[in-house]
């Protein structure tokens, strides 16, 4: 009937303490970009099989720099892979920790959720002697059944 999957007590210290985290992370990654979904979309991807050739191409042409055009931009793109190799670790850890937020977030709203239906389910039996009624009626809105999509129009 109970369940409890996490029990999470955040103090005051803690939280400003994560807080300060999170902006000095924020100051650290300041060149970060962020990008709409039109841009995503155009973009070429370097894929898990396309890493090993870009790595292969970029390795080829600096060893023959005879054939490299000034255009290319060639140390840019050897530039961009160095930092690629530096923050993939680091995003890596960021997004099991936010993995980690998110599963902890639905384990408390579940377990709010399972004692709120328990509790419910309770003022439904034993309520009416306790002239709770109206309340467990107004929680019971939750549960209405109507029609899906548009509202009825309330009746003139």
């Amino acid at each position: 009937m109970s369940q409890n999957m996490i029990n999470l007590t955040l103090t005051d210290a803690q939280l400003e303490a994560v807080d300060q985290a999170l902006t000095d992370l924020e100051a650290q990654l300041v060149d970060l970009i962020a990008m709409s979904a039109e841009q995503r979309r155009k973009l070429a991807r370097m894929g898990d099989k396309s890493e090993a050739f870009c790595r292969q191409t970029l390795s080829v042409l600096s060893q023959n720099p005879q054939v490299v055009p000034p255009s290319l931009k060639l140390a840019e793109a050897q530039a961009d892979l160095v930092a690629l190799d530096k923050l993939r670790p680091r995003l890596q850890r960021l997004q099991r920790l936010a993995e980690r937020g998110a599963d902890s977030e639905t384990a408390l709203g579940s377990d709010i959720m399972r004692c709120a239906l328990d509790g419910y389910a309770l003022l439904k039996v034993s309520g009416r002697n306790q002239g709770l009624e109206g309340l467990r009626k107004e929680l019971g809105t939750r549960f209405a059944k109507g029609p899906r999509g548009e509202e009825t129009p309330a009746a003139a």
